[in-house]
């Protein structure tokens, strides 16, 4: 049985592992060129693009893992160790390879349609944010989990869309520096969750550590 707090972390959770804010600056970047029709159109085909795949991840992720015979426990140890690579790199201010890469980041400079890739795939929905909602969405049977999680994700990329509509006020506004620390709060707060995952995992393979 969850309790509310269960459903504000798996919120907090999603809203960390997207992170809108610290892509704010990735988002300037690519669509630096772009009018301001032009961003908000590909704002708004990224948050939409990024929204499908990760519902997609929740309705689809553990029949997909059992089909391939992993074990969700095996696959939350595996996603919290990689969550907690992604933490390190907010901790430190910086996009982790997880998210993009620099070859990626290179390649993503000189595409005129960057709302998918990689805006979209993998900056909002890479493999730590579907990891997460995968994880999440097996707690429990039923629809009540994954009705939240669906929620939980719309809530996320709107509230990605409204900050990326408003990135160049925001970054003006806060500067580098505030959103540097913003990011390494949140990267704070995704290591918790990414050790609770690993010990989680742990305790369903080795029941003799619970």
């Amino acid at each position: 049985m969850l309790h509310w707090h269960d459903y504000l972390e798996m919120l907090t959770a999603i809203i960390v592992i997207v992170d809108p804010l610290g892509a704010i600056p990735i988002f300037i970047s690519l669509t630096a060129d772009q009018s301001e029709h032009e961003r908000a159109h590909t704002a708004w085909v990224a948050v939409f693009s990024a929204g499908i795949v990760l519902v997609i991840a929740c309705l689809l992720g553990a029949p997909l893992l059992k089909f391939f015979g992993i074990r969700i426990a095996s696959f939350q140890i595996a996603g919290g160790i990689l969550i907690f690579v992604l933490a390190m790199s907010m901790l430190n201010a910086r996009i982790s390879p997880a998210k993009q890469t620099q070859e990626e980041a290179t390649e993503a400079a000189g595409k005129e349609n960057v709302a998918v890739v990689p805006l979209a795939i993998p900056l909002l929905a890479g493999p730590a944010a579907i990891s997460t909602i995968i994880i999440y969405a097996h707690r429990q049977e039923g629809w009540t989990i994954r009705g939240f999680l669906i929620l939980a994700i719309i809530f996320t990329i709107a509230l990605v869309w409204i900050l990326w509509r408003l990135s160049i006020p925001l970054s003006r506004r806060l500067g580098r520096t505030g959103m540097n620390n913003v990011t390494r709060v949140m990267g704070l707060l995704l290591a918790a969750i990414a050790v609770e995952f690993v010990a989680g995992g742990l305790g369903e393979l080795f029941p003799v550590l619970k």
